[in-house]
């Protein structure tokens, strides 16, 4: 079966982009579980003095979270889609807030360069086509010690989920082929149900070298289908 993730899924996006917000914003508890993933990080509690990188910020839901858990931390937002990020860019930011245009996996080219304190990923890795080669450089930006959360669409690998999640999804499919963006909401649903389950996901952290790796889940209608999966790069060893 065909799907999106390659060079169109960024095009996909950028049609979207005009539509995704009031679409996200019916969804209930959007802004709410994005806002406690971000506090899931467990950062100091204004984040003074923190550099967090956004990856994959959409149109700055992710960044608005981040910002309400860390309101005086440097905030470095990217994403692949240059229409999602320009509706990101057109609100308003304190001056910690910087968006740039490009792809997880190419920050490096992008200038993008860490240390970063801690990491945040919304909606990301299923979109990818190699999360563990992302994961690696991810946790080659962060210091020893620097925190990844990631907020996924992560099955919990029961049927009954994965049921939930594909008759929302056929629920909403009238409305956006309606709006012209049918394949990349056939695109979601799939890439959910293809992807990993948060356990398998987690696997993944601890094998790039990520410890103290747990999965939280999230309430109302979305529990056993979205996850905050929370990993941290160990601390560096002092030899006496």
């Amino acid at each position: 079966m065909p799907t999106l993730r390659d060079a169109t899924l960024a095009s996909a996006f950028d049609h979207a982009a005009r539509s995704y917000d009031a679409l996200v914003t019916a969804n209930p508890g959007y802004h709410a579980h994005l806002r406690r993933s971000a506090r899931r990080l467990g950062l100091a509690s204004n984040g003074q003095g923190l550099r967090v990188l956004d990856l994959g910020c959409g149109t700055g839901a992710s960044t608005a979270a981040l910002l309400s858990v860390l309101p005086q931390a440097e905030i470095t937002a990217v994403d692949a889609s240059a229409g999602m990020l320009a509706q990101a860019a057109g609100k308003h930011w304190p001056a910690g807030v910087t968006f740039a245009h490009t792809s997880a996996e190419e920050l490096a080219t992008a200038g993008i360069n860490g240390p970063f304190d801690a990491v945040f990923a919304a909606y990301l890795f299923r979109n990818t086509a190699d999360p563990d080669r992302i994961l690696t450089s991810v946790r080659g930006m962060l210091k020893p010690g620097g925190r990844l959360a990631v907020h996924e669409y992560t099955l919990s690998g029961r049927r009954r989920h994965r049921a939930l999640w594909s008759a929302v999804c056929a629920g909403l499919l009238p409305v956006t082929t309606a709006l012209g963006d049918g394949a990349l909401y056939r695109h979601l649903w799939r890439s959910v149900v293809e992807f990993d389950t948060a356990d398998h996901f987690a696997r993944r952290l601890a094998a790039t070298g990520f410890d103290r790796v747990r999965i939280l889940p999230l309430p109302g209608w979305q529990t056993g289908i979205t996850h905050t999966i929370v990993g941290q790069v160990p601390q560096e060893r002092t030899h006496g």
